[in-house]
């Protein structure tokens, strides 16, 4: 199994609990690392043998800027059923986090792993 990956998307969106948390965007941080093979790819030296990282990217950023969640668990979820329903990743682990919700921290969040390894 080879890991592509994606560090430190951050992306702006509406997320939190709190009634002022509900009238303004907030910054997250995604790390995404997902399994593939990338002999084909590394083989044919074309991207369409690639899993496509930037395609991956330009879909989470979209999908995220027009979300609308409280929970950074229910973002995460779904940010992982997205891409292994729309990609094809049969593995993957996201690390979402919330920078500056929590005081004296630099940021919190969750971790993910979704899928089998291969």
């Amino acid at each position: 199994m080879d890991i592509v990956y994606i560090s430190d998307l951050k992306v702006d969106t509406v997320i939190g609990i709190y009634d002022w948390e509900r009238r303004i965007r907030q910054t997250v941080s995604l790390d995404l690392e997902m399994a593939t093979d990338i002999r084909r790819a590394a083989a044919s030296d074309h991207i369409d043998d690639a899993l496509n990282y930037k395609a991956i990217g330009k879909r989470i950023i979209q999908y995220i800027e027009d979300s609308d969640f409280q929970l950074v668990e229910t973002l995460a979820e779904r940010v992982a059923e997205l891409v292994r329903d729309e990609f094809g990743v049969t593995w993957l682990k996201l690390r979402l986090s919330k920078p500056g919700a929590l005081r004296g921290s630099r940021d919190v969040g969750v971790i993910i792993e979704r899928g089998e390894r291969s």
